[in-house]
């Protein structure tokens, strides 16, 4: 938050201030609404499920998605709590202490694990985290490992608000190998947290009364679309993985994971009826012409 948003003019303002006095100068026409406090204390909790609950844009709505940009376990820890509690949809993010990995994470409660379903070793050994010797700890973070996982996040809930592309579950990022891992994990049965489990309950509940896939594909192709056809149009078989082969050019070796949108075909001389192939004589029009005017 420091690197990001904070300017050397708004020193003595709290990080809630210093980010929404920044961000409100980037975009003026965004609607900010701040709290400075901490979310694990009892009664602050309560004040964080309610706005949670409360605080849509919508007159007493709830929001759509909650962000995780804390930099300790406790706090999210109290924002899995809060979510679980009222099956909140929410994304968790954070970069690592050496400031050279990160990660995001999308957390459906009872879909997908949750925060205390897989946390980290000083959650689940019940470790209070401000005893911990952190040795080696890089003494300062790097603001371009923290931009990427911020872009990161913030493409996700593009794609999950504006439903496109794929929302991913779990992504990760190592920057001193460029590396990005997907995965996604399932909910633990035996979470910790009784309303993840709650949760869980309540989605296997959706999920088997959900009709089966060939009940969906009957439905599909009882469908009618158009019972006239007034222009003739007619849907023909696309072409074939092999036929689209046998008209492209040749296909350059890439990693998995990279395809070419198109390819160039080798050039070749033009085609005579028969299927010959004539060679280019490399003259001009005027000559062509000429010789054909003597014949």
């Amino acid at each position: 938050m420091n690197r990001l948003f904070f300017q050397p003019h708004q020193a003595g303002l709290s990080k809630v201030e210093a980010a929404e006095r920044t961000l409100r100068n980037i975009n003026p026409d965004v609607v900010f609404e701040t709290h400075n406090y901490n979310i694990t204390t009892v009664d602050n909790f309560t004040r964080f499920m309610d706005r949670i609950s409360h605080g849509g844009l919508q007159e007493g709505a709830p929001v759509d998605l909650v962000l995780s940009c804390v930099d300790n376990f406790e706090a999210r820890m109290a924002i899995n709590t809060a979510c679980n509690e009222l099956g909140q949809i929410w994304m968790e993010s954070g970069v690592s202490e050496n400031a050279v990995s990160g990660h995001i994470q999308l957390i459906i409660p009872g879909e997908t694990a949750c925060f205390a379903c897989a946390p980290p070793l000083v959650v689940a050994a019940n470790i209070d985290e401000k005893t911990l010797k952190r040795e080696g700890v890089c003494a300062a973070s790097l603001p371009t490992t923290m931009g990427v996982v911020a872009g990161l996040l913030v493409q996700n809930v593009l794609k999950y608000l504006l439903n496109f592309g794929t929302v991913s579950r779990y992504l990760g990022y190592n920057a001193m190998q460029d590396f990005f891992p997907s995965m996604s994990m399932k909910a633990n049965p035996q979470c910790d947290d009784r309303y993840c489990r709650l949760r869980q309950e309540e989605f296997q509940k959706r999920e088997a009364e959900r009709p089966k896939q060939d009940e969906v594909l009957d439905m599909e192709e009882q469908q009618v679309i158009h019972e006239d056809n007034e222009w003739g149009i007619e849907l023909v078989s696309e072409v074939t993985e092999a036929e689209l082969q046998a008209a492209s050019g040749p296909v350059p070796d890439l990693p998995e994971g990279i395809t070419v949108a198109y390819t160039i075909p080798e050039e070749k001389g033009h085609a005579a009826s028969d299927g010959a192939v004539v060679e280019d004589s490399e003259q001009s029009l005027e000559e062509l012409m000429a010789q054909m005017s003597r014949m």
